[in-house]
């Protein structure tokens, strides 16, 4: 089990009825599309600048300041020379602000931000030729739709894990078997009702559960995609939306607070990712978390290079970094999150070898991946809703509209 605790802070800080990560999402849809010069595909890795500027997630680039078993950075600066500067991103919509306004090397981006920083050409094509260890990367996430465009390339895997349902056992006796205990009023098997008691994510990429829950429940909508909806099925998953929030008196997106709702304030079953199931139940907490027979959806972070990246060289240094098998197992105990590359699940003591099990490595093919909703998609011939709808729908939901 991954036991230990990351720093506070990790992935995303605070909740409200409209979020910060919300606002900048609203504020951030116009300057993701905006055109930038993309460099060309480097050829040959060179002596390094000196530095790599990175935007990252709280706890995903560590130098061993909290807790000196991790430390991933200490090395790489003494055998490279070259300086890790780290820009902690709370968002994605704020890794794609930072990352528009330039001055960064890397991005730490997850699916719901990598394919806007693509068609924004704010990054460029990796040359994975100049990766020595691209091979040892888990091949279902080598040629991912959410880094992968037209067979090019755009980043390097970093970590994975699946939004699960995390749920209070002495609430729930057996584990639910469906969303609909997050999505629908009812009475819990406790007797009580979920209404007050349940929780939702705050960000738009939320309308795929809502999405992927009908694709079970509704098969008359013919939902293929949670992530490409026409019309029709994009409104029944407003509705659904506009349902549960019925239902829902407080949306998450900070993992430490989500934890504290659930020892202190009786929230008893949301969505949630395994890093915040593994702490809790390390503090001896009646937690445990399944994903239901509607599967559920994911998060895979890719670690990708600016298009006017200041430093090319020593930020290729760091993409080859990244995935060694070391880097990957302790940042996967670090944050509950599952490796790249899979032989980090073997042999790392601080994960252990039931660790990758523990964050959920066998889950893959039970995950929609996070991935931007573009207008042009392959299951609707005549479109689908895009992304910007999503963040100003999904803002109307919260206010209650």
């Amino acid at each position: 089990m991954a036991s230990a605790l990351p720093a506070a802070g990790t992935r995303d800080r605070g909740f409200t009825k409209m979020s910060k990560a919300l606002r900048i999402a609203a504020a951030t849809l116009a300057a993701s599309s905006l055109a930038m010069p993309a460099l060309a595909q480097m050829d040959a890795v060179g002596e390094g600048e000196g530095q790599v500027d990175i935007v990252a997630w709280a706890g995903y680039i560590e130098r061993g300041e909290t807790d000196k078993n991790f430390d991933w950075v200490t090395d790489f600066e003494a055998k490279t020379g070259c300086k890790v500067n780290v820009k902690t991103a709370a968002t994605s919509d704020e890794m794609v602000a930072l990352m528009n306004e330039g001055g960064f090397d890397l991005v730490t981006a997850s699916g719901d931000a990598s394919l806007r920083l693509i068609a924004g050409k704010t990054v460029q094509p990796v040359n994975t030729s100049l990766i020595p260890s691209w091979g040892t990367v888990d091949e279902r996430l080598q040629s991912a739709p959410w880094h992968t465009v037209d067979g090019v390339h755009y980043g390097v895997p970093y970590q994975w894990g699946s939004n699960v349902l995390m749920y209070n056992t002495d609430v729930f006796k057996e584990a639910p078997t469906s969303w609909n205990v997050v999505f629908e009023a009812m009475d819990l098997p406790d007797g009580k009702p979920n209404a007050g008691r349940v929780q939702a994510f705050d960000g738009p990429i939320y309308i795929a559960d809502a999405a992927l829950f009908l694709k079970a429940h509704k098969p008359e909508l013919g939902i293929k995609d949670p992530y490409e909806l026409n019309e029709e099925q994009y409104k029944a998953a407003l509705d659904l939306l506009r349902q549960q929030r019925q239902i829902v008196s407080r949306y998450w997106h900070d993992a430490f607070v989500q934890m504290d709702d659930f020892k202190n304030e009786g929230f008893v079953a949301s969505s949630s990712w395994p890093f915040q199931v593994n702490i809790l139940q390390s503090e001896d907490q009646p937690i445990a978390s399944t994903i239901p027979s509607e599967g559920a959806t994911g998060w895979a972070d890719t670690t990708m290079m600016h298009a006017n990246a200041a430093h090319p060289n020593c930020a290729y240094m760091w993409l080859e970094h990244s995935i060694n098998p070391k880097l990957q197992g302790d940042l996967a105990a670090w944050f509950g999150s599952v490796p790249a590359v899979l032989a980090a699940c073997k042999g790392n003591a601080l994960l252990g070898d039931e660790g990758c099990a523990t964050n959920g490595e066998g889950d893959f093919d039970k995950i929609a991946f996070w991935r931007t909703p573009v207008s042009q998609c392959a299951s609707n011939a005549d479109g689908c809703v895009p992304y910007y709808r999503w963040v100003s729908d999904y803002i109307a939901i919260l206010g209650g509209r």
